[in-house]
């Protein structure tokens, strides 16, 4: 009796690559966001601890949207690798 085809297990996770360009991207926008925080409060205020608190809010924030927008396309990107190729025999 012939063996039944094996099929190679299916998987959702990204590339290394992918989860590495992610988490730069996050750190970068967290960068910007904290200049932005930061220049912005200190246009308006004199005083250093407001401007730094200003650059910490503003870093939180914008690596928080940037990481959402992250998670979304890796799950994404995720979900089309598992897909497959048309015509491919793997592909559900």
């Amino acid at each position: 009796m012939p063996e039944p085809a094996r099929r190679e297990a299916l998987s959702a996770l990204p590339s290394p690559a992918a989860r590495a360009l992610a988490f730069v991207s996050i750190l970068v926008a967290g960068l910007a966001g904290g200049f932005i925080g930061w220049a912005f409060v200190d246009l308006q205020s004199d005083s250093t601890v407001a401007a730094a608190v200003g650059g910490l809010v503003g870093a939180v924030a914008a690596a928080a949207g940037v990481a959402v927008v992250a998670v979304l396309v890796l799950r994404a990107l995720g979900e089309w690798r598992q897909l497959g190729e048309p015509g491919d025999p793997q592909r559900r």
